[in-house]
Parts: C-alpha cells; sequence; structure tokens
C-alpha cells in the first residue's frame, strides 16, 4: 500500500472541536495545504479556526459545523464540499459517540445517533470523497476505531461493535484500493484523556472508575500515531506499548476465554 504525503494535503476531520479531532488538526498546521474542520459546536469550530491562523494568517482552515447523527447533514455536508469544490485528498473520520451501561436500559434515541456517527456517517463521507481520491491517484484515509473493535465489551455492547465494523471495514476497502495510490489506516487507541468518557457516562448510572494512569496515552500521542500510519502506509496503529502488548493478547485469545473472562467484568 501506498504511502502518503501529508505536506500542502486538504484534509477533512471530523470531530474536530475538541479531544484527538483537535489535536490532529494542530498537528496538520503548517504541513497541511488546508483544512476542513466539522463538528457540532460552531463556537469551538471558531476557536480552533482562530488558534491555527494566528499562527500563521495563510493557512486556510474551513469550518462546517454539521450533526453527523443527522443524515441529511451529512449528506449537505458532501454537497457543500462539491459545490465549493473542494478536493479531500486526507479524510480523518475521528467522531465518535460511546454509551456506558447495558443494552436492555439504553436510550433508544442515543443508540440510534451511536449508530449513525460511528458507522453511516463514517461510510457515507468516505463513499462521498474515496472516488475523487482514486481519479487523482492520491488519497488517504484515517478511520479513528478504537481497542474495543477487537473484542465483545458487555457494558459497552453497540460502541464496540461499531468500531469493530470501523476495523473490519478500513481492513476491506484497504484490500481493494491496493494499487491505485489511495491509503487506508485504522487507529485503534485503548484510554484517552478526552470528553468521550463524560459524554459516554449516562446521567442515571454509577461513576465509571478510571483505569491505572499507566494504561493513559496521551491525545498528542494518539494523534501522532494515526498521521504516522497514514505517512508510512501501515493498515492499523495501536498507541502505546503497553496496549499494543494487551491486544496482542486479546486478539490471540480464543472466544470461549474471552466469554468466560467476560463475567467477571460485569
Amino acid at each position: 500500500m501506498s504511502r502518503f504525503d501529508l505536506k500542502n494535503c486538504c484534509a477533512l476531520i471530523t470531530g474536530a472541536s475538541a479531544g484527538i479531532g483537535r489535536e490532529f488538526a494542530r498537528q496538520l498546521a503548517g504541513r497541511a495545504g488546508s483544512l476542513v474542520l466539522v463538528a457540532r459546536r460552531r463556537d469551538r469550530l471558531e476557536e480552533l479556526r482562530h488558534e491555527l491562523t494566528r499562527r500563521d494568517p495563510n493557512f486556510k482552515v474551513h469550518i462546517r459545523p454539521t450533526d453527523l447523527s443527522d443524515e441529511n447533514a451529512v449528506t449537505d455536508l458532501c454537497g457543500w464540499l462539491e459545490r465549493e469544490k473542494i478536493a479531500i485528498d486526507l479524510l480523518i473520520n475521528n467522531a465518535g459517540l460511546g454509551d456506558r451501561g447495558p443494552f436492555a436500559t439504553s436510550e433508544p434515541k442515543r443508540v440510534q445517533e451511536m449508530m449513525a456517527v460511528n458507522v453511516m456517517a463514517l461510510t457515507v463521507l468516505t463513499r462521498s470523497l474515496l472516488p475523487g481520491m482514486i481519479a487523482r491517484k492520491r488519497g488517504a484515509i484515517l478511520n479513528v476505531s478504537s481497542s474495543a473493535s477487537f473484542l465483545p465489551i458487555p457494558g459497552f455492547a453497540v460502541y464496540a461493535a461499531t468500531k469493530a465494523y470501523v476495523t473490519s471495514f478500513s481492513e476491506a476497502i484497504r484490500a481493494e484500493l491496493h494499487g491505485t495510490g489511495v491509503t487506508v489506516a485504522s487507529l485503534c487507541p485503548g484510554p484517552v484523556h478526552t470528553e468521550f468518557s463524560q459524554v459516554a457516562q449516562r446521567a442515571s448510572g454509577s461513576r465509571e472508575k478510571s483505569g491505572p494512569k499507566f494504561t493513559y496515552v496521551s491525545v498528542e500521542d494518539v494523534a501522532r500515531a494515526g498521521l504516522n500510519a497514514i505517512e508510512r502506509g501501515r493498515p492499523l496503529v495501536i498507541p502505546g506499548f503497553l496496549m499494543k502488548l494487551a491486544m496482542a493478547i486479546v486478539r490471540l485469545t480464543p472466544m470461549p476465554l474471552l466469554r468466560f473472562a467476560s463475567r467477571f467484568g460485569k
């Protein structure tokens, strides 16, 4: 699979207003030619654009407030890119939603939003932008998945399942794109200190305890690992040595043992 040169690329980042998405934007500033920042909150996008253009007033940063859980809004985003003739050659599907707690007591609307953002929006954006990359024989797609994609997780069932889709989808289209000049990678971080955990926590649920500090990886390191994977043409990256080791063990463990172990995680 070909490598991708980040220099002067035009990158679209979803979930760009905070956390890993914001860090992607910061690390691409000075390397990318232009950015399209997508998230729900206009005020945060404005703040980020101001931060990035303050460093370089000539740096072109488009913002597009979009609710990715709304199918029509995703379609509008794709149409806007086409009308504005913005040729994206780096797509970072970073936006994601979680929901922590038993599936039987989950809010149906939250489940629908999670599947819409984690699966549908990612798939629709990829389908919309991929043909142009193939035609130009240059492009890269970085899908932010999760280490949760490697195993079923009771209490995080839908989130883990949607991320399993992202990892599998990324591997499949990567194989399809061999020889086209377009590379695809999935980024599978473990615990990261972002807003994600607070948003995923249910108001009525018990407070989830944080894992050991040594298992966490910084947003800076996660974003850097993702961009390095794209530059080097790597198919999948798990940031952090401990998470790499843990996920290697998980991926080699037979499912009956994982089922048995999951009983003690309840």
